[in-house]
């Protein structure tokens, strides 16, 4: 089902969509503004998304033991050099 909807673009954004419909990369500027409101309804989704996965990282970092910085180089000095032994690298 489709809605008859009234809405106002600038004329810069007016132009392109015109430009787009000319230049036959859609049919219609109604159909440019569905992808718009499309393109912009996934990108709310996938804000929303990570949104919830940084949360939940977030969490976890709080509840996880703590490691100081010296730890935390040496930790990684540690798995570079078994990555490097891994690959035949010399140090």
């Amino acid at each position: 089902m489709t809605v008859k909807s009234s809405v106002s673009l600038t004329d810069e954004q007016h132009a392109f969509a015109r430009a787009l419909v000319e230049a036959g990369r859609y049919a219609s500027l109604s159909a440019v503004l569905q992808q718009g409101v499309d393109l912009l309804r996934q990108r709310m989704a996938t804000e929303e998304l990570e949104t919830v996965a940084l949360r939940t990282l977030l969490s976890r970092r709080r509840e996880a033991e703590f490691i100081s910085e010296e730890e935390t180089d040496a930790r990684l000095a540690a798995m570079i050099a078994e990555k490097r032994r891994a690959h035949g690298l010399s140090s």
